[in-house]
């Protein structure tokens, strides 16, 4: 059995391309998925700040329902606690999830990882980061792009019947801090060094200028439905296959490698020729994004 809980505090509530329903049930799923599972039960607890419309907690209800059911979940329980106003902000909802792992072998960990491996990426960089913060019109911009805020569990699924179970060492969805701060993790948690290629990062023309606009770095920029995967060099390709026939994976790519380097830091191999250290996300760059 595989079990995970979070809380989901986005500001907005709704956004291009989801809302804070679909986000608490993706966000689950995608923990137990990303742990080699299959996603089963939920479970959902709304702080429900007084004054929020009946008729916005409706929706964000069957947004929920909606999602579970395309993923193939149930959820099971659930509670409601009615704060006074000004005591939250609309609606905070948290969330357990529990799964069963597909395979008994070994735990996808960081301390998995050797130097060689191959570092795959489901799509691309910084969507939902984007779409939230043109949501929030603290900035004059007129962006149509949605979040991708998304189910992972039948891409994961399909990938791990595909190969052996240690040929994967490890899986992550990239959220807060985005792919640089999950990257880091892994060296932090065990791995070797991670090189990385800016020219193979997938990444928006919207989500580019956003950058350029605002100074943010879209390698520390949240994704709500991409899947970052380190597998064995002799099972990249066949992986990046089935990625890339996948309608979450259409834009997959191998961004890099594991390497030796002394350093063991993630490197950034840039467009222009240098290299430079991508560190841990210091901060929070966009805070209630999640």
């Amino acid at each position: 059995m595989v079990f995970t809980t979070d809380s989901f505090v986005i500001k907005p509530l709704f956004f291009p391309g989801g809302d804070i329903g679909k986000l608490a049930v993706a966000g689950t799923v995608n923990d137990l998925a990303v742990s080699g599972a299959v996603p089963r039960y939920i479970s959902a607890s709304f702080i429900i700040e007084e004054g929020l419309e009946l008729k916005e907690l409706k929706i964000i209800a069957e947004s929920m329902q909606r999602t579970a059911q395309q993923s193939g979940v149930l959820i099971v329980a659930g509670d409601t606690k009615v704060v006074e106003k000004g005591s939250a902000d609309k609606l905070f909802i948290t969330t357990s999830g529990i799964g069963t792992r597909i395979h008994k072998g070994p735990v996808y960990e960081p301390r998995n990882i050797r130097i060689g491996d191959c570092v795959l990426l489901s799509g691309t960089i910084g969507d939902h980061a984007v779409a939230v913060l043109s949501a929030r019109g603290e900035y004059p911009l007129k962006l149509s792009m949605p979040s991708d805020c998304a189910c992972l569990n039948d891409l994961t699924g399909r990938l791990l019947h595909a190969v052996p179970a240690e040929s994967i060492r490890i899986m992550r969805d990239p959220t807060r801090g985005g792919l640089a701060t999950t990257l880091n993790e892994f060296v932090l948690g065990g791995s070797p060094a991670i090189e990385i290629e800016e020219i193979k990062i997938p990444c928006k023309r919207e989500v580019r200028a956003v950058c350029e606009l605002t100074g943010f770095d879209p390698l520390y920029l949240a994704n709500e439905g991409k899947l970052v995967l380190i597998c064995a060099e002799e099972q990249c390709s066949t992986l990046l296959a089935i990625m890339r026939a996948h309608p979450l994976g259409k834009d997959a790519g191998c961004i890099g490698r594991v390497s030796d380097n002394s350093l063991r830091k993630v490197m950034l191999n840039t467009s222009v020729g240098g290299t430079r250290i991508v560190d841990m996300l210091a901060g929070e760059m966009l805070p209630r994004i999640c």
